[in-house]
């Protein structure tokens, strides 16, 4: 008989502390961690989280309704802390009792206090053991441990390695998070003295996600992935592709102009304008400590994305993107 046949739970220090049934965070994916996605994990009993960072605060506000109206468990949204209207997303959750608020870097002191006297749950993700001490002695209730198997900029570092480094250094639940896929996974965390784990392309391959089913097919049957510098000057794990090949391949000035034309296809998609993306870029250069070359560079992420699913469709419009 089951688990789930019994009622039988783990109760680890992230369920108690989200208010969850199982030890299972479902990452903040741009473009795939939408509604649908989110509001299945919190009603599977794992906590959600809805991805932002790709939504303007107008599509922010409908989707947190949308979770809203389809289920009463707790689940989170993921923010930019150096987005520019990262204080009106803040004041968003706050006003929508939204249970969770996580970050991909490091939020200021000032903005956990603030999230914290609002009642809510604070979890920034780190890729170092230094920077989840500092944030949980700036008030962090947990705090996502992130490994070079993962696909985020969070280093080399293997999270076997980093895992109870920073499980030793803080006194705060710990969540593991980079290469966990199912429940040997799980159990192997929660040796190490974590409190849960957290999945993303796990996620992205579920029947409840929003990513087209050719692209999903992409993800199975293409085994290789690259770490790279080329995509928006930071590592980053992407599928190996052509496009990625030809960043490899770009000499500096060519890598540049690449990414230019791919702001210019970003911005017609998104309808921001050229103001708007200028104060978004030197937000995340003051708030990452990045070049201005660094952060021309993000604008080739969402094409690397599009590329994916252009593999499978042999699609070029921004049609093929997740809705």
């Amino acid at each position: 008989m089951s688990g789930a046949e019994t009622g039988q739970v783990l109760d680890t220090p992230l369920t108690r502390l989200a208010g969850v049934r199982h030890p299972v965070v479902q990452t903040g994916m741009g473009w795939v961690a939408g509604p649908r996605l989110v509001t299945a994990v919190a009603n599977a009993g794992g906590l959600g989280v809805l991805a932002s960072a790709t939504m303007t605060l107008d599509q922010l506000a409908d989707a947190i309704h949308e979770v809203k109206d389809r289920t009463d468990a707790p689940f989170g949204v993921n923010l930019r802390a150096d987005a520019g209207d990262a204080g009106d997303r803040i004041d968003l959750l706050i006003k929508e009792g939204v249970k969770v608020a996580s970050f991909a870097l490091a939020p200021k002191r000032e903005l956990i206090a603030k999230l914290k006297d609002a009642g809510l749950v604070v979890i920034p993700s780190v890729g170092a053991r230094r920077h989840a001490e500092k944030v949980a002695g700036w008030g962090a209730d947990a705090v996502l441990v992130q490994g070079g198997e993962g696909g985020g900029h969070t280093g080399p570092v293997a999270t076997t390695l980093l895992l109870p480094q920073v499980v030793d250094a803080v006194d705060i639940p710990v969540i593991a998070a980079g290469g966990f896929f199912d429940g040997r996974g799980l159990a192997a965390a929660l040796a190490y003295g974590a409190a849960g784990v957290a999945m993303g392309t796990r996620f992205l391959l579920t029947s409840d996600s929003s990513v087209p089913d050719a692209v999903k097919r992409v993800y199975l049957e293409t085994g290789e992935t690259v770490v790279t510098r080329q995509v928006d000057g930071m590592p980053h794990r992407v599928l190996r592709s052509g496009l990625v090949d030809a960043l490899e391949d770009s000499g500096r000035v060519g890598g540049l102009v690449r990414a230019l034309r791919n702001g210019a296809r970003f911005k017609k998609l998104s309808g921001m304008s050229w103001r708007e993306m200028l104060a978004d870029g030197k937000a995340m250069k003051h708030g990452k400590d990045l070049s201005w070359s660094q952060v021309l560079m993000a604008a080739n992420t969402p094409p690397a994305q599009w590329e994916v699913v252009n593999l499978r469709l042999g699609a070029s419009s921004s049609d093929t993107m997740y809705s």
